[in-house]
């Protein structure tokens, strides 16, 4: 078949030049009958219409997927050839590798900055921090890995977190309890550290307490055992009464300290329900709002009781003391936030 040369056909050269093939790569596909063109010009020259091109791109993303030569002709044969499912599958691919790309720049990026200030791990080192890297993705996704501090390969923060280990575990060694001054200062770094280094989001330091009581690599690669987590929660719970002393009697003080290490992981659970409820833009007087605020009042009230004078006082204490919030991932807004909310339940 003869046909004039027109801007809607490709001469061989020009289709290997378009698509990054060779010339020897499309004759051979013309030679066993994958891609033979469907025009000739006058001179002889092979001539390639649209109808070849899309039956070229179908070709090379079958070749993507592994397939021969052969089991493409034959797939190409066949008059209902699903090609917006291979389309689809080649998205998807795409997709993979562009994530797979992305989380290789964050890798690398973490270890250009290490090596910019001159920090020089040695092989545990980096064995730790690949372990820890692949823990920290089973608990938390990616996107949010990439907005949080702890992620962050620093070797400054990771020197910090290990000099402050070994400081409380030597007081433990020394059988300091957990209420002297010492633990209780301790515990109060320890927790400020880690309200910094998760973006003061409760629900990924849940997510990663969780993974600290069950993952033993994850314990043995920083030093935080159970029984390290323990006095530490212990020493807080002491530092926080310490600082209640200054507005609550005797009583009031020992029904707070029978009380206040009770229904951790409900309080955790909670905080984390409401940061990510006032996260989303939600207002005090929705249904939801009213439920959290409900469900706070009931672990409030079993950890200080229902005395309304003292509750007066508490509240007056966060008042006139910020650090009684620090480290509970509770902010003022989010105490202002369950009151406007519980005034609506009631």
């Amino acid at each position: 078949m003869k046909a004039h040369r027109d801007r809607n056909v490709l001469k061989i050269g020009e289709l290997a030049t378009r698509t990054g093939l060779t010339v020897r790569a499309l004759h051979h596909y013309d030679s066993i009958g994958l891609l033979t063109p469907s025009a000739r010009a006058d001179s002889g020259y092979r001539l390639y219409n649209r109808d070849d091109v899309a039956r070229l791109h179908q070709i090379q993303a079958l070749r993507r997927f592994g397939m021969s030569l052969a089991d493409i002709a034959t797939f190409l044969a066949s008059p209902d050839a699903p090609f917006a499912d291979i389309v689809a599958q080649q998205i998807e691919a795409l997709g993979r590798e562009i994530a797979q790309a992305s989380a290789l720049r964050d890798q690398l990026s973490q270890l250009h900055r290490q090596l910019a200030n001159g920090d020089e791990p040695d092989l545990e080192a980096w064995l730790s921090a690949l372990t820890l890297m692949g823990l920290y993705e089973k608990y938390v996704t990616k996107d949010e890995l990439k907005r949080l501090p702890f992620w962050q390969q620093d070797a400054r923060r990771n020197s910090g977190w290990s000099t402050l280990v070994g400081q409380i575990q030597t007081l433990m060694d020394q059988g300091v309890p957990s209420s002297s001054v010492q633990a209780r200062e301790l515990s109060e770094r320890w927790m400020l550290m880690l309200e910094r280094d998760t973006a003061a989001n409760p629900d990924f330091v849940r997510r990663l307490g969780i993974m600290m009581e069950v993952e033993p690599s994850a314990q043995q690669h920083t030093g935080v055992t159970p029984q390290l987590k323990h006095y530490m929660a212990d020493a807080f719970g002491e530092h926080k009464l310490a600082l209640y002393a200054r507005y609550l009697d005797a009583d009031e003080l020992e029904r707070l300290r029978a009380g206040i290490s009770s229904h951790v992981p409900e309080w955790m659970a909670l905080i984390a329900a409401v940061h990510q409820h006032m996260e989303s833009g939600a207002e005090p007087g929705d249904a939801t709002s009213q439920e959290l605020a409900r469900e706070w009042m009931t672990l409030f009230r079993i950890r200080i009781g229902d005395n309304p004078a003292t509750l007066a006082k508490i509240r007056y204490a966060h008042e006139q003391e910020p650090r009684l919030l620090t480290g509970t991932w509770i902010t003022p807004a989010m105490l202002d936030f369950i009151r406007l909310s519980y005034a609506a339940a009631v």
